[in-house]
C-alpha cells in the first residue's frame, strides 16, 4: 500500500514537471518574437532600411541600417514563408543587384515546419490523455472502474460469512415473531409443499416495531434458517438528487432477485421511500414519488410463488403509503415490540454467551430491573459490563459490573470530577430525596431502586424507581401518581429551601406531558368525558409534529388547558401533603446523600424505616 502512494506521488510530480515544461517552451516560443506586423516588415524593405536577412524554420531575422524599437535587430514570425517570397522576393533580389542588401538566406521552396510548430500542443494533449487513462485505471482497480456507468444500479449486500450462520436460535424473546416467520422459511425450502395446495405465500413482509427490537436481525434469521440468497438494501439508497435513479436502482434490485431465486429481499428503514403520496410537497413527478411508484409496480410484477420474498422493516408505519401496505404486495405485517421479562432474560444469556460470568450474576434480576430495554440496549449493557470488567483488571464480569451499566445505560457515565458548589449539592439532595419519599408513600408506584447525587449527562442528580413486573397499559391512577412523583424534588425544594430551581424543569414538563394526554388522548377527565381531541399520528411528510390540525374548537382547547392544570395543582397539593407529614425521613435520606452521595434501595429502607406499602 506504500509503495502504492509513493508511485502514485511520483508520476504524478513527473507528469507536473513536464507539463510547467511545455507550457515554458510555448512562452518563450511567443515572446522571442518581436511585435511587428507584417505591414511594417514590408515598409521596411521598401524603405531599403534592411542590411541583411535570414529565414529558418520560418523565423525571419532582419540586421537593419539604423534602430527601430531600440534595436538593429528585427525578428519576425512568418505565417507562411510562400506569402512572402510571393510579396518581397523581387524587391530582395533588386536590392541586393544594387547594394542595398548585402546579403540573404532563404530558398525558394521553404516550407512550414508543420511538425516543429505542432509538437509543444500534441505533446500536451497525449500528457493529459495519459493522466486521465492513470485516474480511470486507478479508480477501476479500486473496484469503480466503470463507476458512472453503474451509478444507477441497485446497492445490494449479501450476508457475511458469519451473517450466514445466523438463525432463530440466535434471535430471542420474539416467540410469536418467529413462528409467524417460519412459514416464510418452509416455504423457501419446500416451495412444492404449498404450490400443490393452491396456496399462495406472502410476496411481503413488514417488520415493525421501535428501533433496536432486532427487525434486522429477524430477517438475517430467516435467510440463514432458509438457506437461501439474501439481498439487502436500505431505503435511502434509492434517493438520490438526480431524477430516475431511484427508479432505476429498483428495477435493478428485483432483477437481480429474480436471477438469484429462491432469495430474500430486505429492505431496511422503507418509510425513507415508501411515505404516503399527495402530501401537498411536491407533485407526481417528484423523484421519491417515482421511486415509490416503481417499487409498487415491481412488487405486482412477479408471482407469489417465483421464489422471491421481500421483507422490510420500519418504526414508523403510520407515515407508509396505503398502496404500500395492501394484500399483493405486503401481505403480512409482524409487530417486533419490547421484550418483556422472560425475553429480556433469554436476550442477556444471547449476549452473555461467551463472556466469563462470575458466580454472583443473576440475569433473572438484570431482567426485572431493565423494563423497557430492548434488544440492543441490553447488548449495550452487557458489553458495557464486560469494559467496567476489563478497566478494573477483573477475570470475570460481576452483577455489580452489570448494575453499573445499567445506570450508565439510562443515566450516562458519572462526573465525579466535575467542582458542585455546596449549595447546588445541597438542593439536588433535597430534590431527590423529595422525589425518593413521594415514591415510596405512593401505593401504586414502582419501588425505589436507587438514589444519586452524582452528576450523569446533563442531570445533576436521579432517582431511579424499577417496576416489579411489565405493564402492557396503564391506569387513571397510577398516571396520577406519576405525575405526583414527578413533582416531588420541586416541592422538596420549596418546603426546605424556601426556594425553587430549574432543576424541575424537565420533571415539569414530563408531567404536564402525561396530564395533557390523560385529558386529550384518554378521556381520563370526568368533565370533558371519555372524547379523544388527538388525530393519534404525527405529520406524513416529515415524520414529526409541525402544524397538526386542531378538530376542536377554542373553547374546548381553553377546557382541555384548564383541566391539565387542574390535575398538576392537585398532584401538587398532594405532594406537599406527602413531604409535611414525613419531613423527618425527607431530612433522613437528603443528609445520607449529602455524606454518601449514592443510596441503594436497602439503605433507603433503612433511613426512611418504615416498611414499603403494599401495592394497590
Amino acid at each position: 500500500m506504500k509503495n502504492s502512494k509513493a508511485t502514485n506521488a511520483i508520476t504524478f510530480i513527473f507528469l507536473a514537471v513536464v507539463m510547467l515544461l511545455c507550457a515554458a517552451y510555448l512562452w518563450r516560443s511567443n515572446s522571442s518574437a518581436e511585435p511587428l506586423e507584417y505591414s511594417e516588415v514590408v515598409q521596411l524593405f521598401k524603405q531599403e532600411k534592411v542590411k541583411s536577412l535570414s529565414v529558418s524554420n520560418n523565423t525571419l531575422t532582419m540586421h537593419l541600417r539604423s534602430e527601430i524599437r531600440g534595436s538593429t535587430t528585427a525578428v519576425y514570425e512568418l505565417y507562411d514563408f510562400d506569402l512572402f517570397y510571393d510579396d518581397l522576393n523581387a524587391l530582395v533580389q533588386e536590392q541586393f543587384e544594387k547594394g542595398i542588401i548585402t546579403s540573404y538566406e532563404y530558398h525558394a521552396d521553404h516550407s512550414t515546419n508543420w511538425l516543429a510548430l505542432l509538437l509543444p500542443y500534441v505533446l500536451v494533449a497525449l500528457i493529459l490523455g495519459g493522466m486521465w487513462y492513470f485516474m480511470t485505471a486507478r479508480a477501476g482497480a479500486a473496484g469503480g472502474g466503470d463507476r458512472m456507468s453503474r451509478f444507477s444500479e441497485a446497492r445490494t449486500h449479501t450476508l457475511s460469512e458469519k451473517d450466514k450462520t445466523i438463525t432463530f436460535a440466535d434471535v430471542a424473546g420474539a416467540d410469536e415473531e418467529k413462528e409467524e416467520l417460519r412459514e416464510i422459511v418452509e416455504f423457501l425450502k419446500n416451495p412444492q409443499k404449498y404450490t400443490d395446495l393452491g396456496a399462495r405465500i406472502p410476496k411481503g413482509v413488514l417488520l415493525v416495531g421501535p428501533p433496536g427490537t432486532g427487525k434486522t436481525l429477524l430477517a438475517k434469521a430467516v435467510a440463514g434458517e432458509a438457506g437461501v440468497g439474501f439481498l439487502s438494501i436500505s431505503g435511502s439508497d434509492f434517493v438520490e438528487l438526480y431524477v430516475g435513479v431511484g427508479a432505476s436502482r429498483v428495477r435493478d434490485l428485483f432483477k437481480e432477485a429474480v436471477k438469484s431465486t429462491p432469495c430474500i429481499v430486505f429492505i431496511d428503514e422503507i418509510d425513507a421511500v415508501g411515505r404516503q403520496r399527495g402530501t401537498g410537497l411536491g407533485g407526481g413527478h417528484d423523484e421519491r414519488e417515482q421511486t415509490l411508484n416503481q417499487l409498487l409496480v415491481e412488487m405486482d410484477g412477479f408471482s407469489a410463488n417465483e421464489g422471491v420474498v421481500v421483507l422490510a422493516a420500519t418504526n414508523r408505519v403510520d407515515v407508509l403509503d396505503p398502496a404500500l401496505l395492501r394484500p399483493g404486495r405486503f401481505d403480512r405485517q409482524v409487530y417486533v415490540g419490547l421484550p418483556d421479562i422472560r425475553g429480556r432474560e433469554e436476550i442477556l444469556k444471547v449476549h452473555t454467551r461467551g463472556k466469563p460470568l462470575a458466580e454472583d450474576v443473576d440475569l433473572d434480576e438484570v431482567a426485572r430491573g431493565t423494563p423497557g430495554f430492548t434488544g440492543a440496549d441490553l447488548e449495550n449493557l452487557t458489553n458495557e459490563g464486560a469494559l467496567l470488567a476489563a478497566r478494573r483488571d477483573q477475570k470475570f464480569i460481576t452483577m455489580a459490573d452489570l448494575k453499573e451499566a445499567e445506570i450508565k445505560v439510562i443515566a450516562g457515565p458519572e462526573k465525579k470530577s466535575r467542582v458542585i458548589p455546596e449549595h447546588e449539592r445541597r438542593l439536588t439532595a433535597f430534590h431527590e430525596a423529595g422525589h425518593a419519599i413521594v415514591m415510596h408513600t405512593l401505593p401504586n408506584h414502582d419501588p425505589v431502586n436507587q438514589i444519586s447525587i452524582v452528576p450523569r449527562g446533563q442531570t445533576g442528580g436521579m432517582t431511579i424507581s424499577l417496576p416489579q413486573e411489565d405493564r402492557s397499559y396503564m391506569s387513571k391512577r397510577y398516571l396520577e401518581e406519576q405525575i405526583v412523583a414527578l413533582l416531588g424534588g420541586r416541592a422538596a425544594e420549596k418546603l426546605v429551601l424556601g426556594d425553587i430551581s430549574t432543576g424541575a424543569g424537565n420533571d415539569i414538563q414530563r408531567a404536564t406531558q402525561i396530564a395533557h394526554k390523560m385529558v386529550a388522548s384518554y378521556g381520563m377527565s370526568e368533565k370533558l368525558g371519555t372524547v379523544s381531541f388527538e388525530s393519534g399520528h404525527d405529520e406524513v411528510f416529515i415524520g414529526r409534529t409541525m402544524s397538526q390540525g386542531r378538530s376542536y374548537s377554542e373553547q374546548i382547547a381553553a377546557q382541555i388547558d384548564e383541566e391539565v392544570r387542574r390535575i398538576i395543582a392537585v398532584a401538587y397539593d398532594r405532594c406537599e401533603e406527602i413531604l409535611r407529614a414525613r419531613r423527618t425521613q425527607l431530612d433522613s435520606v437528603a443528609n445520607y446523600l449529602l455524606a454518601h452521595e449514592t443510596m441503594t434501595r436497602s439503605e433507603f429502607l433503612t433511613v426512611v424505616d418504615v416498611p414499603a406499602p403494599a401495592q394497590a
